[in-house]
């Protein structure tokens, strides 16, 4: 249907010589006819498309937020292993050993 629609207008445009208007016209079919053909080749051109597209949104925000729960978990415990080491470093330091015999 658009293949068709672009034969008839590059055969217009080689008959008639391509003013603007033909040319413009070829682009637009031929960039209509690339992505259907690109949609086709990635199986995103039937009518569940744009669900399985709405899906596959959903699934990458849940992925960043996990992503970033477990970024910020990690340097929880990062940062609570800190403050450990130092208040034991602290003890050590000020002879609070001591009271542990």
């Amino acid at each position: 249907m658009n293949q068709d629609m672009l034969a008839g207008l590059l055969s217009q445009a080689r008959g008639e010589g391509a003013d603007l208007v033909t040319l413009r016209a070829i682009v637009e079919e031929a960039s209509e006819l690339g992505a259907q053909r690109t949609l086709a080749s990635i199986g995103l051109d039937d009518a569940r498309a744009s669900r399985d597209v709405s899906e596959l949104r959903e699934l990458l925000r849940a992925w960043r937020d996990a992503k970033a729960s477990a970024r910020n978990a990690a340097l929880g415990w990062i940062v609570r292993g800190l403050c450990a080491v130092l208040l034991l470093g602290l003890a050590v330091r000020l002879g609070a050993t001591g009271l542990l015999k």
